[in-house]
C-alpha cells in the first residue's frame, strides 16, 4: 500500500472528519464566548464594580528601552479566565449528556414476589422432597 493511499484512508475515516469538524466548531464557539464575555458580561460587571473597565486594568512593571510602559494586563486575563470557565462549563454539560446517552441507567431490579407466591413455592418444594 502506498503512502498516499494510506494517508487517504486515514484522512477520510469518520473519526478524523468528526475531529476536524469539532475543532472548527470549538474555535467558533470560543470566539462567540469571548465576545459574550467582552461585550455583554464585562460592561455590566464593570458598572456594578464602580465603572471599572476590565480591559484597561493593568499594572506597570517597568519601561522598555524605547520608553514604552511594560504592563501586566490582568484585566484581560480576568476576561480570558471567565471565557475559559464558561467554555469548560458548557463542555462539562455536553460530556455529561453524551455519557448519559452512551450508558443508560441500569434497569430497576424486579420487585420481590408476593408473600403468597413465596409460600406456595415453599409448599411445592416440601411436597417434591416427600415423593
Amino acid at each position: 500500500m502506498s503512502l498516499a493511499s494510506e494517508f487517504k484512508e486515514f484522512a477520510v475515516k469518520g473519526n478524523m472528519i468528526d475531529m476536524a469538524i469539532g475543532i472548527v466548531i470549538g474555535a467558533a464557539f470560543g470566539t462567540v464566548v469571548s465576545s459574550l464575555v467582552a461585550n455583554l458580561i464585562m460592561p455590566p460587571l464593570g458598572l456594578l464594580t464602580g465603572g471599572i473597565d476590565f480591559s484597561k486594568m493593568a499594572l506597570q512593571i517597568g519601561t522598555s528601552p524605547k520608553g514604552e510602559a511594560v504592563l501586566l494586563k490582568y484585566g484581560l486575563f480576568v476576561q480570558a479566565l471567565l471565557s475559559f470557565l464558561i467554555i469548560a462549563l458548557v463542555l462539562f454539560a455536553i460530556i455529561k449528556m453524551v455519557n448519559k446517552l452512551k450508558h443508560p441507567p441500569a434497569p430497576a431490579a424486579a420487585p420481590p414476589p408476593p408473600r403468597s407466591e413465596v409460600l406456595l413455592t415453599e409448599i411445592r418444594d416440601l411436597l417434591a422432597k416427600r415423593v
